[in-house]
């Protein structure tokens, strides 16, 4: 028998992969091995889990033995991987050697963990898969109703967790540094629009500072902040972002910068070794970038997938603008590439607000909208790259 195509990972990118694989191939050998029980979920859901009444039996769609017959695929579960050699083409797991054939990579991303001093740095939540989202559940559950959370960041995952748990009842406090939550993909006047459709909401700001410690206090615990203040909370998440995981990339000797390196094929620098989703560094355009969304990584799953069915397929990037959770103030952002020169110009449209971001040449390299609609998207994507 023919060596397997073996996946490591079983989340949102591994399954994706596999589904993508079995519509083209269904003979050859398919592993995927998970450090966790292998639910399939859409990771997505998990910031606004509770606008959609789903606790976290109502999130996971398939457990991993569903998965596997589906799939026509063996799923190993609670299973690390912790070598892999593409000299060999092994790889090294809890329950033994494993020769694979083609070998994908589908590790996700880890939480950036904040150096927070304190006896109650150590609470902190994060909450980056399944596991962590139960966690989360149950604490609120024992603090009990009307709940303090304090959330640390007030990017993308931040907010959308803010007006999740606003709405259903807890009172909510945003820290971040910056002066405006979304600071790195909206522009300043939907970052406004925002904040205001949050007016009569549980949820405070504490911006333009940062966190520096959590304590236990008498009534819970204490976030103390750099400019002196203090948010008293009863559970405390940290939304400040995700890290490629690329460590067993590095131990096999595969190239790394942020994220693992990937070719147009989404190949690593190991020949038969490939990499998707939240741990991959991807060239688009010349530019090196992570892209931590559904779309690119269903493009990448799809182009993947046909590779190892036999027809070589580049992976087609495409810009899409991000659709942002939060039900008071709909928005869809797509921020021009970091560090372009340039400004925002926004117009109000009667209650939408359309916000263009030109480089100095006058060229369109971002937008974002409220109270968005598919067409205009799709217009304002024809319009990236061209001059006003």
């Amino acid at each position: 028998m023919d060596a397997p195509i073996i996946i490591v990972g079983a989340g949102m990118a591994a399954y994706s992969l596999a589904r993508e694989f079995r519509k083209l191939d269904q003979a050859t050998p398919l592993m995927l091995v998970a450090g966790d029980a292998g639910a399939a979920y859409a990771k997505p859901m998990l910031s606004n889990a509770f606008a959609l009444g789903k606790d976290v039996p109502r999130i996971v769609s398939n457990d991993a033995a569903t998965m596997a017959t589906t799939l026509k695929a063996e799923v190993l579960t609670h299973t690390r991987v912790h070598v892999i050699d593409p000299a060999t083409r092994t790889i090294d797991t809890d329950q033994g050697s494993f020769a694979y054939g083609k070998l994908v990579l589908a590790l996700g991303a880890d939480p950036i963990r904040l150096p927070l001093a304190g006896d109650g740095a150590g609470e902190v939540l994060s909450v980056n898969h399944l596991d962590d989202y139960r966690m989360l559940r149950e604490r609120l559950e024992q603090a009990g109703p009307g709940a303090r959370v304090a959330i640390i960041g007030a990017g993308l995952i931040g907010c959308e967790f803010a007006e999740d748990l606003a709405a259903a009842g807890y009172q909510v406090t945003l820290v971040d540094p910056n002066p405006r939550p979304l600071s790195a993909l909206a522009a300043p006047t939907l970052s406004d629009a925002l904040v205001r459709s949050w007016s009569g909401q549980p949820i405070g700001l504490r911006l333009g500072t940062t966190a520096t410690s959590v304590v236990r206090g008498r009534a819970g615990l204490e976030l103390k902040l750099a400019d002196g203040g203090v948010v008293d909370a009863d559970v405390v998440l940290s939304a400040v972002g995700l890290r490629p995981s690329v460590a067993l990339a590095q131990q096999a000797g595969l190239v790394t910068r942020r994220g693992i390196v990937v070719d147009s094929l989404g190949q690593t620098s190991a020949p038969g070794v490939y990499a998707l989703g939240d741990c991959a560094e991807y060239s688009v355009g010349g530019t090196a970038v992570v892209m931590p969304y559904v779309a690119p990584m269903m493009a990448a799953a799809r182009a993947i997938a046909a590779t190892l069915a036999g027809t070589p397929s580049a992976i087609a990037h495409r810009q899409e603008a991000v659709i942002v959770k939060t039900p008071s103030c709909k928005l869809a952002l797509l921020p021009p590439p970091p560090g372009t020169p340039g400004a925002w110009i926004s117009v109000a449209d009667g209650a939408r607000i359309v916000a263009r971001f030109r480089d100095e040449d006058g060229v369109l390299r971002g937008f974002g909208l409220s109270q968005h609609t598919p067409a205009l998207r799709g217009q304002l994507l024809s319009e990236l790259g061209k001059r006003a």
